[in-house]
């Protein structure tokens, strides 16, 4: 698979090749996390459905729940202005943090 070339060519990626991608859930706005994508993880997120990211830590793609159950079905795909962050509107099963926590946004307010 590869990422449509009119897509690809709207993308502005970071010196790693990766664009920010925020999930969102459907239906209430919540901002759930932040993660990033490459080329493959934005197409296989198109393809499937299945909100897949890439792991910079780990140097490789992983799909949202695959080992914790906490699933994201992607319903609509966004591009910004710019061309740097995707938007992920999702259906969230379970919590979205790896901590444990709805969202990633749980440890209230800074400012």
């Amino acid at each position: 698979m590869a990422l449509a070339p009119e897509l690809a060519g709207r993308l502005r990626r970071n010196a790693d090749g990766l664009v920010c991608a925020v999930a969102q859930q459907r239906g209430t706005g919540e901002v759930l996390m932040v993660a990033w994508m490459n080329d493959e993880a934005l197409d296989l997120t198109l393809t499937t459905r299945r909100a897949t990211y890439f792991s910079r830590s780990r140097g490789r793609l992983w799909v949202k729940g695959e080992t914790s159950g906490h699933t994201q079905h992607v319903h609509e795909v966004r591009l910004d202005c710019d061309g740097d962050t995707v938007l992920l509107v999702v259906d969230q099963t379970g919590p979205a943090c790896h901590t444990g926590t709805r969202t990633c946004f749980d440890d209230g307010l800074v400012g």
